[in-house]
């Protein structure tokens, strides 16, 4: 029976803080605002872009609306990876987990279309049965129809999955499908996200632990 691998990208597989930052910027710049430091950005990444963009809005005394949604989106999609990379071992843990077997999707509340982007440019698309993103399905994550939608529509099994990310939106989801979660420790999440699952402190951990979790 398939084994299923699902990711979340931001924080996970994905280093995008550095294109996020700089489309926040570019977005603050515009509206006559300072930008935000790094570690400003980690605290807002998370919950999808309509989000991210009112959380960012909310710091600099500014209204979110969808024109500035829309603006950041565009502005993002254009240069999703010019500094985005994937977190160091996590090619090679994809590509172990991959000849082990398993199946890989991404299970991210970034929109789908910026998703695949970003995915396609790193050369990581190749690897991956299926992509869900937080417009793919009516839900996103926390919610559980999100990775379930997902799993649905590669005809797989929850039981038979495991959730891997950086957020409590990751590990909440994860338990309130009946998938197993695993807490990425490299992310930009504090370790209080884990909320009690299993820990992956580097990429490299991944193929091991997820053997272990499935067997239990």
């Amino acid at each position: 029976m398939d084994r299923i691998a699902l990711f979340d990208l931001d924080g996970t597989l994905l280093d995008s803080a550095p294109d996020l930052h700089s489309a926040l910027d570019r977005l603050m710049a515009a509206q006559g605002r300072p930008g935000f430091t790094r570690p400003e950005v980690w605290r807002m990444i998370g919950d999808g872009v309509a989000v991210l963009v009112q959380r960012a809005c909310a710091a600099r005394n500014l209204e979110s609306t969808p024109l500035l949604v829309a603006e950041f989106l565009a502005d993002y999609e254009a240069h999703a990876a010019d500094e985005t990379r994937p977190f160091p071992g996590i090619p090679e843990a994809l590509a172990a987990l991959k000849a082990a077997g398993w199946r890989l999707a991404v299970c991210t509340n970034k929109p789908e279309k910026a998703a695949r982007i970003v995915l396609d440019d790193l050369g990581l698309t190749a690897v991956l049965d299926d992509i869900g993103g937080g417009d793919s399905f009516p839900v996103r994550k926390p919610h559980p129809g999100h990775p379930l939608g997902l799993l649905k529509r590669m005809g797989a099994a929850p039981g038979r999955a495991v959730l891997i990310g950086d957020h409590q939106n990751d590990t909440r989801a994860a338990k309130a499908a009946g998938i197993a979660p695993v807490f990425a420790a490299w992310g930009y999440g504090t370790p209080e996200m884990a909320e009690g699952a299993p820990v992956a402190a580097m990429p490299g951990d991944l193929p091991a632990l997820l053997e272990g979790v499935l067997a239990r």
